[in-house]
């Protein structure tokens, strides 16, 4: 299926090397009942012309120049547990992963999309048919057009929190172009697998339906160029580096923590 829509990004935040390294070391990384393996080797680094800012938990501001005097510019989840999103203009589409607060602040979106006409509103069925108005649905399989870019709406279904809590729709998000077809990643609530190469994955560092080692897990499957942490919203800052930690030491992908509210270039 087609859509078509259209998207903006930010300065880099080196991990602590007590964050890196000082994470339980009394703690083995292995044990009789699990024998740790080589992560696969991680794709080379490319300067993918992006920028990207963090505004806590999920929601990233990506922006993409188009070659000339503009840009495409495209904010990710604007949620409960994420500052300072509400002062942006000249957004080219706001994506929604899906219906929790924590991705989707109805609150604060309607002075959001005041500020932003022109942008383009997408999200997964549910949130649709619960926004109402602009906002267009994506299922999995649907490629959309934003600005230079196109985006592709893949897996479908949030990660299991509970078997009996009802399953919901997510949408993650495949942002590239005719160059990178996979520049950026944004899987919201899911572990979905690409099965092809991702320059930089916004990876759960935490959440109510994830281990540690399935976060590691995970970055190894996928084994992006870059990756940047996202959905530790839940997690005490004193406490991230133990997540960090691991996802640095046990994976060879280039781990990155970004400076929230400041743009980082990729």
């Amino acid at each position: 299926m087609g859509i078509t829509c259209t998207t903006t990004f930010a300065t880099t935040t080196t991990l602590p090397v007590s964050w890196r390294f000082a994470v339980y070391r009394n703690e083995p990384l292995s044990t009789s009942n699990h024998v740790r393996t080589a992560p696969p080797a991680a794709p080379e680094r490319n300067n993918v012309a992006m920028q990207l800012t963090h505004f806590g938990h999920s929601c990233l501001l990506a922006s993409f120049p188009d070659g000339s005097a503009s840009e495409t510019t495209v904010l990710f989840d604007p949620g409960t547990f994420s500052h300072g999103f509400e002062g942006i203009t000249g957004l080219s589409a706001i994506l929604i992963t899906h219906q929790h607060p924590d991705h989707a602040d109805v609150n604060r979106l309607p002075g959001l999309l005041d500020a932003n006409p022109q942008a383009s509103l997408y999200c997964d069925p549910q949130t649709a048919q619960q926004l109402g108005g602009s906002w267009c649905a994506v299922h999995a399989g649907d490629e959309l057009t934003i600005g230079h870019l196109t985006v592709r709406g893949v897996g479908g279904h949030h990660a299991i929190i509970h078997p009996e809590l009802p399953e919901i729709d997510n949408i993650s998000y495949l942002v590239g172009d005719g160059d990178h077809p996979a520049r950026l990643m944004h899987p919201g609530d899911a572990l979905f697998e690409p099965g092809e190469p991702v320059d930089v994955l916004a990876t759960p560092a935490a959440a109510p339906w994830l281990k540690i080692s399935e976060a590691v897990d995970y970055l190894r499957a996928v084994a992006p160029a870059r990756a940047v942490p996202i959905h530790q919203g839940i997690i005490d800052p004193s406490a991230r580096g133990i997540f960090y930690g691991r996802l640095t030491e046990m994976t060879d992908t280039d781990f990155q923590v970004l400076d929230e509210e400041n743009g980082t270039q990729f």
